[in-house]
């Protein structure tokens, strides 16, 4: 009699196990699929009225690519944000007018006064899903831009360079001018007024708005869904490794998910996270309104965009997320702080002109973790990698200039 009851009691063991739900596969439901949402808010309150379209976007790629937008013809949108570092530039901070090469290899051909960019160069990647809420909503017009978000809409961030000194403007005119003068060179151009006429359905069509929205269309389709991750959240349960859900799970436990939220892993608010001053700079970057805050950025395709932070110092994801754990700790009143780039052996140190208090409460209450935790959310970041997005480089522009500008 003892065996039967024995035996009864493991088959329900049994049955209650077999059927528990298996976290290490189950997708996250708190992630809204990104194949799921129209990145151009399903043609709606895109800046302008414009809707996105093949000619619009031909026309903006041509742009994106021809250095006849800089000041001195020698920059394009394309020399910092090249298809073969992501649409980034693999730099610590990007080298505009004067530069010749492209990504690390780029030098300062001309040595004048003209310095570095002031902060490390984002992806164009996905950049269409910018200020997505977690649920999926997505408004174009709000769409939030620069490390400070400064500006919004991708149609108001496609100009913001071509006024820059460093970036694109350089010497050649005045940037109360820059914008007009920029009109008058295409206008000059004859394939260029058939293209804009082509786009925009009108005659005398090239102005500093339809630029900014022409550039803006092409952007919105540099999109990258389908990495490993988007297949696992798909229904593919094999489509993520072991260390990959390990981390994915530890992601969330820590509470980095915190701030990398939603659809795009970025809640796109602004944050004290204490990141030191990069070296390069002469002066301390004190982020958005002289706060030291900084936009979340998403952790999508990072394993063709880095350097990280807004200012490039994370070398390596090892290097940028070692750091949260000197931040948080400094944020409780246990060390981390001063001094600027490396430190040392323990790897980077808070910003000095940051103090404990002001330290962002989403890094000050993040849950201990470990080297062995570091190595599984680095493989759960990789797990967010898609190379697959579209990386065409125009053989011409109609300017004549070289496609990308001194990049050779």
């Amino acid at each position: 009699m003892r065996s039967i009851q024995i035996i009864f009691l493991l088959s329900i063991l049994f049955l209650f196990a077999s059927c528990q739900k298996d976290d290490s596969t189950s997708t996250d439901t708190n992630i809204t699929d990104i194949n799921e949402i129209d990145p151009n808010g399903n043609g709606n309150n895109l800046p302008g009225g414009t809707v996105n379209n093949n000619s619009m976007v031909s026309l903006g790629r041509l742009l994106f690519w021809d250095p006849i937008l800089s000041g001195e013809k020698d920059v394009a949108c394309a020399t910092c944000h090249h298809p073969d570092f992501g649409y980034a530039d693999g730099r610590e901070l990007p080298m505009g007018v004067g530069g010749q090469g492209l990504g690390p290899a780029r030098i300062d051909a001309v040595n004048d006064d003209i310095e570095v960019g002031g902060r490390n160069t984002p992806t164009i990647i996905n950049t269409a899903f910018n200020g997505i809420s977690a649920n999926g909503n997505i408004d174009p017009a709000q769409a939030p831009m620069f490390w400070d978000n400064r500006l919004r809409s991708l149609e108001a961030q496609a100009l913001g360079p071509l006024l820059s000194f460093e970036e694109m403007r350089g010497h050649a005119f005045n940037e109360n001018v820059a914008l007009d003068s920029i009109v008058n060179r295409l206008s000059n151009i004859g394939q260029y007024n058939t293209l804009f006429t082509a786009a925009f359905g009108t005659n005398n069509s090239i102005t500093s708005t339809n630029i900014g929205s022409a550039i803006a269309a092409f952007e919105r389709t540099i999109i990258a869904t389908d990495s490993p991750f988007d297949q696992f959240q798909a229904g593919n349960q094999n489509a993520l490794t072991q260390a990959q859900i390990r981390g994915m799970d530890r992601f969330e436990d820590i509470g980095c998910d915190d701030c990398h939220s939603g659809p795009m892993f970025s809640d796109f608010e602004l944050h004290v996270v204490g990141v030191p001053d990069n070296n390069l700079l002469a002066t301390s970057d004190a982020g958005a309104n002289g706060s030291y805050a900084f936009r979340t950025p998403t952790l999508r395709n990072l394993g063709e965009t880095g350097p990280y932070f807004h200012n490039g110092v994370g070398g390596n994801l090892q290097e940028t997320i070692q750091f949260y754990i000197t931040a948080r700790n400094f944020a409780r009143g246990n060390g981390g702080g001063g001094g600027n780039g490396g430190g040392g052996n323990n790897g980077l140190n808070v910003n000095p002109n940051v103090n404990q208090n002001d330290i962002d409460n989403d890094v000050r209450n993040l849950q201990n973790f470990n080297n062995n935790d570091i190595q599984d959310i680095i493989a759960f970041i990789q797990a967010l990698d898609d190379p697959g997005f579209d990386r065409t480089i125009p053989a011409t522009v109609p300017s004549g200039l070289n496609p990308g500008g001194n990049i050779d």
